[in-house]
């Protein structure tokens, strides 16, 4: 990647396939950081380089990061002229993860989905271990704890990812929590992160299910010029709106099952706070990548990977 002399993106949006798209990221990740501040003498790996290689990772399917340096040069061959050793890409994109927000949020805002006036928001389990001696030994204890999965009949041990996305899947906004934190809450604090998500929103509506109910919340969304839409109780009189919610709060069920079933989000094989964020960055980077791709060269199927997965 590091021998590609394009000033735009504009030119690689030809064919939809993991060449293409990784060509076309590196450029965009890498005009976006532009020279590099630092003093002294560049790693070997550009910060583009490495955000690149781990989409390819995460697109590709290939969990251990051992198989994926030794599988670049055969089926990669050249894409990347430096590669780490596996504790070095590990150290590297464990600390790559503030990096991997800003590129997420970078590759989200250059499609026309990024201003879609509808969001669909939930949360999911990330599994971090199952046998009781890795939950007492692991570095997550205290921060990962036992959770219920009701759309599983399970309990797990981990944390969950809150995820507030466009109905095509595009994110908006993402946060992990323990397994038990308040998914009202958990929304309300992602969104007070960055206040500038509603307020260049007036009129934002916010579908989500029963699980956030609250006249608080209501009321704290109705202050900043959003709604948030949800099924009542059955006790309850609906709310204007309600027969429309199926359909479109099941397109949230099928973006985490994109992360799960293709970009394998719950073997991420994180053993650290920072590596799970990374790991979990580095998989909502994908999806987005190949969203803005295939929205790019007119896919029917926004968030199809097929393309870029072989």
């Amino acid at each position: 990647m590091a021998g590609v002399k394009v000033k735009g993106v504009d030119d690689l949006f030809v064919t939809t396939d993991i060449h293409t798209l990784l060509t076309a990221l590196y450029v965009k990740i890498d005009d976006w950081l532009g020279k590099p501040r630092r003093t002294g003498r560049p790693p070997k790996l550009s910060d583009a380089e490495l955000i690149t290689m781990a989409v390819a990772q995460a697109l590709l399917g290939i969990r251990s990061e051992a198989r994926w340096l030794r599988f670049l040069p055969t089926h990669l061959p050249g894409a990347f002229p430096y590669l780490p050793g596996q504790s070095g890409y590990n150290k590297r994109l464990r600390a790559a993860l503030p990096l991997l927000k800003k590129a997420i949020r970078l590759v989200a805002a250059d499609t026309d989905l990024w201003f879609d006036d509808v969001w669909v928001t939930d949360s999911t389990p990330v599994e971090c271990g199952r046998s009781r001696p890795t939950v007492k030994r692991s570095d997550l204890a205290g921060w990962a704890v036992y959770g219920y999965c009701s759309s599983h009949s399970r309990f797990f041990w981990g944390l969950r990812l809150h995820l507030i996305c466009t109905p095509s899947g595009l994110p908006i906004a993402w946060s992990l929590a323990d397994a038990k934190a308040d998914d009202r809450q958990v929304l309300a604090a992602a969104l007070e992160e960055d206040p500038a998500l509603l307020a260049a929103r007036p009129g934002q509506l916010i579908i989500a299910d029963k699980g956030y109910i609250s006249a608080e919340l209501d009321r704290w969304l109705a202050e900043r010029g959003a709604r948030l839409l949800r099924p009542s109780y059955r006790n309850r009189t609906p709310r204007s709106g309600e027969h429309l919610l199926k359909p479109v709060r099941q397109l949230i069920e099928s973006v985490n099952d994109t992360l799960k079933g293709q970009l394998d989000l719950e073997l991420h094989g994180g053993r650290s706070i920072e590596g799970v964020g990374a790991r979990v960055a580095q998989r909502l980077l994908a999806m987005t990548a190949a969203i803005w791709h295939n929205r790019a060269t007119g896919q029917s199927l926004t968030r199809s990977l097929i393309a870029y997965d072989h």
